[in-house]
Order: structure tokens, then C-alpha cells, then sequence
């Protein structure tokens, strides 16, 4: 059995709960049912029950974490990384368009980028999850590919190698996904696989990265 399937195969054994990448808040009400929500609305009764990296989040960011939103604007940076994308997309046998749609929709290719939560570069992991992902330097754009590419191989053996499970899984956890049966009802996560979904479709179905990589 070669290293990689049997990192494979240790983490696909193992919880990702504390992966999940969107704020989840909870109660149990009066009848033991337990009712959960990605934005409770002012309802008292709602309490964090998993915090995640996503951007948009009330309250600010996390303690310790200063946010950096994407801000590279030269186009060069949609074919910067290829090497390493198409490298760990041949490893861990997910489509090279698959990761190329994650990591516009996580930083846009910023590997400067840093989340409210703390996620952080082009696949935008959280410190914890890097670690599980073997991941030694968060910072450095070739150890976060294949990373965050580790983990899609993760959560699509989870999955069945079902497409907007495993995407939903990698925005909200795979807890979430679990819990719902599906695609959790989260604005963030239904956007979050819309989006990736239309960018894998074009990464596919246009040649010219760059051309596919440019909203309009």
C-alpha cells in the first residue's frame, strides 16, 4: 500500500466534525428535539455549537485572527500554481477542475488570504485541519494544495464520491452533512456548492484557465 493511501485510508477512519467550516448554532427544545441553524436570528435559545471559517460571520473575527481578504487582482495568478494543482489532483485522483473551482471560490487564488475564522491560503484550511492534513507550513501555496486536495479525497470517499456532498462537506463539515442527510440548509453551504459547481462546469468545459477563472 503506497504513503498516500494509507494517509488515505487513516483519515478517511477518523471524525472530521471539527473540520466544519461554517458557524452552527443549536438547541434542544422542550420535546428533546434538537434544532440547528447557520443563523439563529436573534433567538435566544440558539447556541454555537461549531465554529467555522467562512467569510461572512457577525461578531468579527475570531480572537487573535486578522483577517485578509483576497486582494491579488493579476490575472497570471490563475496559472501560477498549475503544476502543484494538476500534481496533487493526480495523487489523491481528484479532477484537476474540481480543485482549481475550490481554490477560486475559497481565496481566488490569493494564497495571502486569511478568513475571519482563520482559515487560511489558496484552499483556505484551518490551523487544525492543515496539522491533520500533514500540512507543515499552512503559508506555503504547494503544502495547502495538497492539503486541501487531501481532504476533498477524504470527504469523497466519505461520500461516495458524490460531487455537491463532498463540496457542501468541505464548506459546512461532514458533521453537517451527516446531521441533514444532504446538503445542509445553510445559505453560506447551498451558495458555497452553487458556486463551485458552476466553476468546476467551466474549468471543464473552457481550455483557457484564465478565460474560466474570469466572472462575466
Amino acid at each position: 500500500m503506497s504513503p498516500a493511501v494509507r494517509i488515505a485510508a487513516f483519515l478517511a477512519a477518523i471524525s472530521l466534525s471539527a473540520l466544519a467550516r461554517a458557524d452552527i448554532y443549536s438547541f434542544t427544545d422542550e420535546s428533546g428535539t434538537v434544532h440547528f441553524s447557520s443563523s439563529p436570528g436573534g433567538d435566544r435559545r440558539y447556541r454555537l455549537y461549531i465554529r467555522g471559517n467562512g467569510w461572512p460571520r457577525s461578531g468579527g473575527a475570531a480572537p487573535g485572527v486578522v483577517p485578509v481578504p483576497p486582494s491579488d487582482r493579476d490575472v497570471a495568478r490563475y496559472t501560477r500554481y498549475d503544476d502543484w494543482i494538476r500534481q496533487a489532483a493526480t495523487l489523491y485522483q481528484i479532477p484537476e477542475q474540481l480543485v482549481r473551482a475550490i481554490i477560486r471560490c475559497e481565496s481566488d487564488y490569493d494564497p495571502r488570504a486569511v478568513s475571519v475564522s482563520g482559515a487560511r491560503g489558496l484552499m483556505q484550511l484551518m490551523p487544525d485541519t492543515a496539522t491533520l492534513m500533514q500540512v507543515r507550513d499552512i503559508e506555503d501555496p504547494r503544502e495547502n494544495i495538497f492539503g486541501g486536495v487531501r481532504l476533498l479525497r477524504v470527504l469523497a470517499n466519505e461520500f461516495n464520491g458524490d460531487l455537491e456532498l463532498t463540496v457542501a462537506a468541505y464548506n459546512a463539515g461532514d458533521g453537517a452533512v451527516i446531521r441533514f442527510g444532504g446538503i445542509p440548509p445553510f445559505a453560506q453551504t447551498r451558495d458555497y456548492v452553487v458556486s463551485v459547481t458552476k466553476y468546476y462546469r467551466r474549468y471543464r468545459s473552457t481550455p483557457d484557465v484564465i478565460e474560466a477563472s474570469i466572472d462575466g
